[in-house]
């Protein structure tokens, strides 16, 4: 009898041991520990998962999972709402190609909720973290068709919450110590809880922050339901009434998941972020940082006629239109996904990570001139940017002078992927500019010396607590 796929990934999550990962997955685990820990402090800092926190008191329950960066403990998959919202909440976190999602921000929480409430290991948490990271983007993957592209994305799914659900839910089983049927219940639960609408990136709201922290929470309740003997169908990926007719209408690529699984895994190449913005932002931002640079590193915003911003077809839908949304954000939290915008923020701010947090307050996005230059800004599709999307988010950006000159950049690779990878000392800078937004340098370097620990701890307790004000 053949196997359906959920088989085939529950075989996968259950079986494979901490010995079985390359050492490259291990240390990209730990960095994406490390990655995610960071964006949560800094998201801390500036309360964006406040409410939620709230709601999750209200609910009360046993304290059996710490919230990163607070003295409070709570039900791990409640735990994990918290933490996967703050994960997401300033759109920092990493992006695997060429699903386009977002993978960390929903298991690493699912992962370091789950491991403290069951008492397992460091090394336990890491390997279950790999492998809901891998089941995450291979179901995303499988979304992705040459003729079709990113079909989630065409339907306005969030394939992050979607396909992070289904991650969280091998993550939190092989956590509970599920076998290989149980996690296959736990996919088949997770996938009646998998959501997420994307219109909020093209158009405004602030639910985006939280689809991550509900795919993990979703996810590790769908583990509990299946420890608790709840059971879930086998071919819920494939079936005629499955998750990929109800998402994708029927258009999937079953070899993506398939593939090499277990023997090649995607979890080295997916990219670290180095910009706080939508990630299709940041080919336009290193464009406009090296003709800032060419410029002397000085813009003179009189000088400038107008500039055009290109990339593919499908991110300039998110970061373009409405134009009248891009040229005026309505706040802070929305100039994160503009392209006009985040290219006039690298013209003309840039902090410690060339555009920064202080580029993406509300006063920033009233600022008259970005504004004005934002306004100069008209975006197109360019053809050699959309040839290779979604295997990169390449752009070209071209400011044309008063005085007649035309310089452009094109940006083909971006930054933090296989082809331009930020080194380990990049990333641990980027988290050390997070951590100290919440935290004094001494607990800085406890958490980082606790993430590099983590295969040798006897549990992650240590690693939470270092995160506590």
């Amino acid at each position: 009898m053949t196997r359906s796929l959920t088989q085939h990934l529950a075989d996968f999550a259950a079986q494979t041991t901490f010995d079985d990962l390359p050492a490259e997955v291990v240390h990209s685990v730990e960095l994406r520990f490390l990655d995610t820990l960071g964006i949560c402090l800094a998201a801390r800092s500036f309360g964006l998962a406040d409410g939620v926190q709230q709601m999750v008191q209200v609910w009360s329950g046993k304290p059996e999972a710490r919230v990163i960066g607070a003295d409070l403990a709570c039900p791990a998959p409640n735990a994990a709402l918290v933490n996967g919202t703050l994960a997401h909440s300033l759109d920092f976190d990493d992006t695997h190609l060429p699903s386009v999602l977002h993978p960390s921000a929903s298991i690493v929480p699912a992962a370091l909720a789950m491991a403290e409430a069951t008492g397992r290991t460091g090394a336990d948490a890491l390997l279950a973290a790999a492998l809901g990271i891998e089941v995450t983007v291979r179901i995303g993957m499988a979304g992705y068709l040459p003729e079709a592209g990113n079909v989630f994305f065409e339907r306005g799914w969030h394939a992050t919450s979607i396909c992070g659900t289904l991650g969280a839910a091998a993550t939190g089983g092989r956590l509970l110590g599920l076998e290989s049927e149980g996690i296959m219940h736990a996919l088949g639960i997770a996938a009646s809880f998998g959501s997420g609408v994307i219109e909020a990136n093209r158009a405004g709201g602030t639910v985006k922050r939280v689809h991550c922290g509900w795919a993990a929470h979703a996810g590790l309740t769908a583990a509990l339901l299946a420890h608790h003997a709840m059971t879930g169908p086998p071919t819920v990926l494939e079936g005629r009434f499955g998750f990929f007719q109800a998402f994708l209408s029927g258009q999937y690529d079953a070899t993506a998941i398939l593939d090499g699984l277990g023997e090649r895994w995607e979890v080295p190449g997916i990219f670290f972020k180095p910009y706080p913005a939508n990630h299709y932002t940041h080919a336009g931002i290193d464009a406009a940082l090296a003709i800032r640079r060419r410029l002397g590193g000085v813009v003179d915003v009189d000088q400038i006629e107008r500039i055009e911003l290109g990339c593919a077809a499908a991110p300039l839908r998110t970061i373009g239109e409405p134009r009248v949304e891009k040229i005026r954000p309505r706040s802070g939290y929305h100039a994160q996904f503009s392209g006009p915008f985040t290219v006039a923020a690298a013209l003309l701010g840039g902090g410690g990570l060339g555009v920064s947090f202080e580029d993406f307050t509300d006063a920033m996005a009233r600022d008259p001139a970005r504004l004005a230059l934002a306004a100069k800004i008209a975006t197109f599709v360019d053809a050699e940017c959309d040839a290779v999307f979604p295997r990169e988010f390449p752009a070209v950006v071209r400011l044309h002078l008063r005085d007649g000159r035309v310089l452009e950049q094109r940006v083909m690779h971006n930054r933090g992927g296989p082809a331009q990878p930020l080194s380990d000392a990049e990333v641990q800078h980027k988290f050390a500019l997070n951590a100290e937004r919440a935290l004094a340098p001494p607990a800085i370097a406890r958490v980082a010396e606790s993430v590099f620990a983590l295969r040798q701890l006897d549990g992650v307790r240590p690693l939470l607590e270092a995160t506590a004000p």
